[in-house]
């Protein structure tokens, strides 16, 4: 196992996360206890030593599974990082009871590593608001030594990071980003990286394979990777990438099976980073997996002078593209945002009179998308 250091800490460069572990009947809520023991005990043997959970993981189960696993290990073996649930803004006003309930779940004095988890467009305004003493009381059980380091999660763009940062910066010590080739320049993880850069914080990395959607990819994409590394399976390409990103402290894997496990634990053995060309052969992957699937909006704005409504069409063009390349109904990130939204500037407000259309240098059919985009975000 490789180790990153962390203020004098020596984490696993692979960190287990603990939102998809195994099941016993497919559904989210009801974790198989033994394959997660079983897991945890070879990642434990194998060098793993970080461990993320939250709160309403598995419906708030994996919470819970985990205390019962881990409490079979010293506590100083491992290092634990839950986090405060204000991915739901009704719970701004509960850091105090999650916060104790949380010790109890996982059963523990103390944890590791404590996240705000997910600021994002949706709650910005409420985790800045210090009417809910959220802050207040981290601060305070960061004093009394029940938690060790503070960070946050982030599935927001790079203006809301900012506002976070700019409120909270001197508080956090590290920060989690979705990071991955495909979001490199699909969510800007490029620009999130950088920006977490200028306030000295390490990066921590989820959905290295973006939910396992670049586990398997098209044969001609793989075909051009195996021409520069043969050994190497895509998800073998998804780590080295990331160990090519020098901000990189902690990565997690949510590994649901004991084959995932090992092939990770296998792969993070060795720091293999990528070369410069085959970094720019895999963003060319990317860049040509998003184009088969996505409109090529530029962000020129002419269409907005043109919309009767007022849409912000190039930004929701772009939460389209992330709707189009996670497939189904468009994924958290698309809902998200347009759920910040007035009823009348979201996707479902164009009127199809296709004035946008008219004037797109690029052509695209902008109302048929911002119509697609409605119908995926209803289900």
């Amino acid at each position: 196992m490789q180790y990153k250091d962390f203020q004098g800490l020596k984490l696993s460069a692979l960190g287990m996360g603990c939102m998809r572990l195994p099941l016993t009947d497919g559904e989210d809520a009801h974790i198989d206890e033994e394959a997660t023991r079983e897991m945890v005990a070879y990642a434990m043997e194998h060098g793993v030593n970080y461990y993320d959970t939250a709160w309403g993981y598995h419906n708030g189960n994996s919470e819970l599974v985990m205390g019962r696993v881990l409490a079979d290990y010293p506590r100083e073996s491992f290092y634990l990082a839950t986090k405060f649930p204000g991915y739901d803004v009704a719970n701004m006003p509960k850091v105090k009871e999650i916060f104790a309930e949380q010790l109890k779940k996982l059963q523990v004095e103390y944890f590791d590593f404590y996240l705000i988890h997910n600021v994002c467009e949706k709650n910005i305004n409420e985790y800045l608001d210090e009417s809910f003493g959220i802050m207040d009381h981290l601060l305070e059980q960061k004093a009394a030594g029940r938690i060790r380091h503070l960070g946050f999660s982030a599935h927001g763009d790079i203006p809301t990071m900012r506002r976070f940062l700019e409120k909270y910066g001197e508080h956090m010590e590290f920060c989690q980003i979705q990071l991955n080739y495909m979001d490199w320049k699909l969510q800007d993880a490029e620009g999130k990286v950088k920006l977490l850069a200028e306030y000295g914080l390490p990066v921590w990395v989820m959905e290295p394979v973006r939910g396992g959607k670049l586990a398997q990819i098209d044969e001609a994409d793989m075909a051009k990777l195996k021409a520069l590394r043969p050994e190497a399976d895509a998800p073998e390409w998804c780590f080295r990438f990331v160990q090519s990103v020098p901000e990189v402290v902690v990565t997690l894997s949510g590994m649901s099976n004991f084959e995932q496990l090992k092939a990770n634990i296998a792969t993070f053995s060795e720091d293999k980073p990528l070369s410069g060309e085959e970094r720019a052969a895999l963003l060319g992957v990317a860049d040509d997996m998003v184009a088969r699937t996505a409109v090529p909006c530029t962000a020129c704005h002419y269409c907005t002078s043109h919309c009767p409504q007022e849409l912000d069409i190039p930004k929701l063009l772009e939460m389209y593209n992330e709707a189009c390349v996670t497939g189904g109904a468009g994924g958290f990130i698309p809902s998200m945002y347009v759920s910040t939204l007035p009823e009348d500037k979201r996707p479902s407000a164009c009127i199809g009179c296709g004035s946008c259309a008219a004037v797109c240098p690029q052509g695209i059919d902008i109302p048929g998308a911002l119509a697609d985009f409605a119908s995926r975000l209803a289900g």
